[in-house]
């Protein structure tokens, strides 16, 4: 009798601890597609920002050629670092072409 008391009683485990895995099972597959919904929001968000950010930079470099002084001289500084970065970018490309060229391997 006490045999059968302690199957029972396993039996009743097993079956809460089956009923747990699907619930649980199920949980963590709704909350996946959550995630997962959320990253694509999320890109599609930086996105914008950064879409954003370079036409605040344009505006803000517009006004500031054809604002006061203190914006034209950000304005200028801002144009002259840009042209320094092209310049280095230039050099770097000029390097890179005066590199040989990579030797085929042998067959």
């Amino acid at each position: 009798m006490a045999d059968k008391s302690a199957i029972t009683n396993l039996e009743g485990r097993i079956g809460q601890l089956l009923d747990d895995h699907r619930r649980l099972a199920a949980l963590c597959r709704e909350l996946t597609a959550e995630r997962d919904a959320l990253r694509v929001a999320n890109r599609a968000l930086e996105e914008r920002t950064r879409e954003l950010d370079g036409r605040l930079a344009r505006m803000q470099l517009a006004e500031g050629l054809a604002g006061g002084s203190r914006e034209r001289e950000q304005a200028r500084a801002r144009v002259n670092r840009l042209m320094r970065e092209v310049d280095r970018c230039i050099a770097l490309l000029g390097r890179a072409a005066e590199l040989p060229a990579p030797k085929d391997e042998q067959r």
